[in-house]
């Protein structure tokens, strides 16, 4: 897993509030083990590594090999839902208002082989052609104080809900079925209107601002 950009803050900082919001999201994690990998594997992502994934974040860290880290991200037991509520909480808590903007993009991770969920060619921005890469589709809250991502859903293309096989080798639950990426954006955005998340409009690219259900959504609760 690769990952994001550093944040040029002064880590005395967000020390604090990374402590803050560690706590909040404790009780997400059933063992005491995968709570540590998950703050090690936040601390490694906010730190100026060059290149992030398991086996440099696990050195960041002063782990010898990336077992624990890779064990966090495919097979600990943790609330992973919880943890996105949570988090969502803390950042409407400190960024708050009633003129927010929900924003929904998608985004693309180039990948090699076949077995990654999602994986298949598709049209991805991050290379602005047809690769083969897992694409997801991003909420995120702007307000005047800042900005961050509060939800994610994975696009699960037809190739793979429709492919019983291929979905039992990869471990997808039943429930998840072909849903398009405005479809996506739509439950994100119901998801966190329905938790109170203050916002008084939705921004988006055409894929989205031209999908006929995703408007009816907006326009049946009053957001621009």
């Amino acid at each position: 897993m690769a990952a994001g950009h550093s944040v040029e803050v002064d880590p005395h900082r967000w020390q604090p509030c990374l402590d803050e919001l560690l706590g909040r999201i404790a009780g997400r994690f059933g063992r005491v083990e995968p709570r540590r990998h998950a703050k090690a594997f936040v601390v490694g992502l906010l730190s100026d590594l060059p290149r992030k994934n398991c086996w440099t974040i696990a050195e960041h860290a002063g782990n010898p090999t990336p077992d624990g880290m890779q064990h966090l991200l495919a097979r600990a037991v943790w609330d992973h839902d919880g943890v996105r509520d949570d988090v969502r909480g803390y950042l409407v808590d400190q960024l708050g208002e009633p003129d927010a903007v929900l924003v929904v993009d998608e985004t693309g991770d180039l990948k090699k082989g076949t077995t990654t969920v999602g994986i298949q060619r598709q049209y991805t921005g991050t290379a602005g052609r047809i690769e083969h890469a897992q694409v997801a589709v991003y909420l995120v809250y702007a307000a005047k104080a800042g900005h961050a991502i509060i939800d994610r859903e994975l696009y699960v293309p037809r190739s793979w809900t429709g492919d019983q096989d291929r979905r039992q080798d990869a471990g997808i639950p039943e429930q998840v079925e072909f849903a398009t990426k405005p479809a996506l954006a739509t439950r994100m955005i119901r998801r966190a209107l329905d938790a109170g998340v203050p916002a008084g409009w939705v921004a988006g690219d055409e894929v989205y601002g031209a999908d006929p259900a995703l408007r009816a959504e907006l326009e049946a609760r009053a957001i621009g």
